[in-house]
């Protein structure tokens, strides 16, 4: 298959703005140290063993960290953290996009959003290289729901959207 043209790119991510997804920061921590960004490229892969699918670029400054740490949290963010998921996706370096929030360890050690809708600590069981990302499959090793109302930001049609459900 031929490389894709301009045209081909422009309509593929026309596309992918229609196709809405979870807003999420993923953390780390480990010998690489303590990190987190904001992505949209996560989903389920099974529930035997639990096991989730995480894209990053490898262009950016997390990729190597979460690949030296072999550790990921998947932490969901809810309409309040609007916020937060534009901090963890600037350039504002390392430790300090952490102060503006609350965090704990569960399995793993990687930061957990303490009021997260859900988080996942997860081990990085294996990876792919596809394109300009690499897709980190991710064994959850822990998770915590919050109680009561179910909650998730949404990106869609590129821009933030909440969804609650009693």
């Amino acid at each position: 298959m031929s490389a894709p043209n301009e045209t081909e790119i422009s309509t593929f991510r026309e596309g992918m703005a229609r196709l809405g997804a979870a807003i999420t920061v993923l953390t780390t921590d480990g010998p690489a140290g303590r990190h987190g960004m904001t992505a949209s490229a996560v989903c389920s892969v099974t529930d035997s063993p639990p096991t989730l699918l995480v894209c990053v670029n490898r262009q950016s400054r997390s990729h190597d960290i979460f690949v030296e740490n072999g550790v990921i949290a998947v932490n969901v963010l809810a309409g309040r953290h609007r916020d937060l998921s534009g901090i963890f996706a600037g350039s504002k370096a390392g430790e300090d996009r952490f102060d503006a929030a609350e965090w704990r360890q569960l399995a793993t050690g990687s930061p957990l959003l303490t009021d997260a809708p859900v988080a996942f600590d997860c081990r990085i069981s294996n990876s792919s290289t596809v394109g300009s990302h690499t897709v980190f499959f991710c064994e959850v090793q822990a998770m915590e729901l919050a109680e009561g109302q179910a909650e998730s930001l949404i990106w869609f049609g590129r821009d933030f959207h909440q969804l609650t459900v009693d």
